[in-house]
């Protein structure tokens, strides 16, 4: 279970994104980052850590951390893929505490090698969490429900889950895999009108992007028109692939299809440090290809 220890961490430690609003004890975590995360999808990473600060989480990274072959090493070759995984277990089982994996990608390698580890007899003493398991599971949310200074009131959204963060269910231990709710209900109270919509675990490509990008744009576009026709304005996505592919193609389909597509793609963590006050949110905004501003504007958000 995650370590739990009163102040006796000083209270800006640990925190490059925020200073923990948070009165409660302290909640401490490892933290794997991934590849994506320290590159194309730097305002995750720093929404994440900005987040955690303000709700009283110590995020520890782990040291010397590597790649854990997602997308590509287990579809090549099943020695590698294990052991990149295995490597980083070990470290964090010398960490002592359970793991946060914000990436879903990451996040399903993890939970893979975890099974396999287990069907050798080998059973890991922490626990291998996503994001929204954290933030669910371990008393975060009353959390934030105490510490709501902007409301999203008014902002109509679809939650985005993907492949990867509750498939396949051998593997991430999903109850509700075809239907999750877990984002919807964080989401929910924050303030925002969450749209019931059939899509929120349909592919969006992510790992075809180099090699079949016939096939990402019309799954793509499937997911941008669905969305619309559900009347949301914006989608909440926990996978830094998920937002890149969905952000960064709607100019493109835009184009081929003879219509705008103008969605705002946002992760969650930047929602939630939104609706929690954080001063930060306009720089993370700005990196999307899909600007919010506007749309975070006419709701009194920003």
């Amino acid at each position: 279970m995650i370590k739990r220890q009163g102040h006796d961490v000083p209270r800006n430690a640990g925190y490059p994104c925020g200073n923990s609003l948070h009165e409660g004890p302290t909640l401490k975590v490892s933290y794997y980052p991934g590849c994506a995360l320290h590159g194309t999808a730097l305002e995750y990473d720093e929404s994440t850590k900005a987040m955690s600060a303000l709700l009283g989480v110590e995020l520890g990274e782990l040291p010397d951390w590597s790649c854990c072959g997602a997308s590509s090493a287990h579809v090549t070759d099943n020695s590698l893929a294990h052991s990149l995984v295995a490597r980083n277990l070990a470290i964090a089982e010398k960490e002592g505490r359970d793991l946060l994996v914000p990436c879903a990608a990451c996040y399903s390698r993890f939970k893979a090698g975890e099974r396999e580890l287990e069907a050798a007899g080998r059973k890991l003493h922490f626990r291998v969490l996503s994001l929204l398991e954290f933030l669910v599971e371990d008393g975060l949310m009353e959390r934030i429900k105490g510490m709501i200074k902007r409301p999203l009131a008014g902002l109509k959204m679809v939650s985005y889950y993907g492949c990867l963060l509750v498939r396949p269910p051998k593997v991430t231990g999903a109850k509700k895999y075809e239907n999750p709710e877990e984002m919807d209900r964080i989401l929910s109270l924050l303030g925002a009108e969450m749209i019931p919509w059939s899509y929120k675990t349909d592919c969006c490509g992510g790992s075809l992007v180099l090699t079949r990008t016939d096939i990402v744009r019309r799954l793509t576009q499937k997911l941008y028109d669905r969305a619309l026709e559900a009347g949301a304005e914006a989608l909440a996505v926990a996978c830094p692939l998920c937002q890149s592919n969905l952000d960064s193609r709607q100019e493109e389909i835009s184009r081929e299809a003879g219509k705008e597509y103008r969605l705002p793609i946002l992760y969650i963590t930047e929602l939630i440090g939104l609706s929690l006050g954080h001063p930060d949110t306009g720089k993370w905004f700005r990196r999307h290809f899909v600007d919010p501003a506007k749309l975070l504007a006419s709701k009194g958000l920003v």
